[in-house]
């Protein structure tokens, strides 16, 4: 994951959208989606990389609402003929050819959620069942994490696949000659804004999703350290309000693990207990993203079949 610079990912400033409002009600929905996504994307403060799973889920609805409205303005007639016309058009293809890479980034995506839910599940079931001091949970705590390491190896892919779009994506309005007809201008930039806000999107949701993984076997102080990095003993509340469930899930089990020759008492419920409420938590929202990610998932589909069949006729 070295080679990605997390914050490569959020500089998507796009171009104000003003899209023709007079041909259908859809053109004005899609400029609306796509200014409260950049105003939501822009206005939004993170001291951590990787961003919180209450703002990936507001910009993954807010996309799915968008591709919603793109398909309205793929069901007119006048968008059809108008991309009919201009098929031919590499810019136009690119476009096509962009929706295969965000169907699968977006599948592959929801296949890692529903991984690390299972594992999630496992580990809070194995806190159930055995104390703090067994050895079982240092190894179900290694366990979770090698797993998490795994996932990160098929994240870098996904991740590689949305960076190689953009870097080829080669599509600008302005290289459209001014008197083209403005309906395939309004399809093109739609489309264009769309795929924009598709890869910043689902590398934000990537980059949550590869938080580096604590190493279970280094020292305590090893651990010490790194969990004073993240705040987790320097009393500020605000310092770890700005960390993303997995971060704090993170904490939970570094100070399990630091804390895991001690025998079962008060202290050690306690530690227990808070890792399960962290686990609890990161379950609820990863759960949640799989939900949008599925209907997501569904509508990207959908607008590459309109595609498809506008070509096809």
């Amino acid at each position: 994951m070295a080679a990605f610079n997390p914050k490569f990912y959020h500089q998507y400033r796009l171009r104000s959208v003003s899209l023709p409002t007079t041909l259908h009600p859809s053109t004005v929905k899609i400029e609306q989606i796509v200014n409260k996504l950049k105003t939501f994307e822009t206005s939004s403060s993170f001291s951590s990389s990787f961003s919180r799973a209450d703002h990936l889920s507001n910009s993954l609805v807010g996309l799915k609402e968008l591709y919603q409205a793109i398909e309205e303005l793929l069901a007119l007639q006048i968008t059809k003929q108008a991309l009919s016309q201009h098929q031919d058009n590499p810019r136009v293809k690119a476009l096509v050819e962009e929706s295969v890479t965000f169907i699968d980034v977006c599948n592959n995506s929801r296949d890692t959620v529903m991984q690390m839910i299972q594992g999630v599940r496992g580990l809070r079931s194995s806190f159930r069942r055995n104390k703090l001091g067994e050895l079982s949970i240092e190894s179900d705590i290694s366990e979770f994490n090698f797993s998490r390491k795994g996932l990160r190896k098929e994240i870098s892919r996904s991740l590689a696949k949305l960076k190689s779009t953009d870097n080829n994506r080669g599509i600008h309005l302005h290289l459209f000659n001014r008197s083209e007809d403005h309906q395939i201008l309004t399809a093109v930039k739609a489309l264009t804004e769309a795929s924009l806000l598709t890869i910043s999107t689902l590398s934000s949701l990537l980059l949550f999703l590869s938080v580096p993984v604590m190493k279970s076997k280094q020292s305590k102080w090893s651990l010490v350290s790194k969990l004073m990095q993240k705040g987790a003993f320097a009393g500020d509340q605000g310092q770890r309000n700005k960390l993303n469930e997995l971060e704090n899930v993170d904490i939970a089990l570094g100070d399990l693990l630091i804390h895991s020759s001690c025998k079962e008492n008060d202290a050690g419920k306690d530690k227990i207990e808070s890792a399960q409420r962290k686990l609890e938590a990161l379950e609820t929202v990863l759960e949640n993203l799989e939900n949008i990610l599925e209907s997501l998932f569904r509508h990207l589909i959908r607008a590459r079949v309109s595609l498809l069949n506008i070509f096809s006729h």
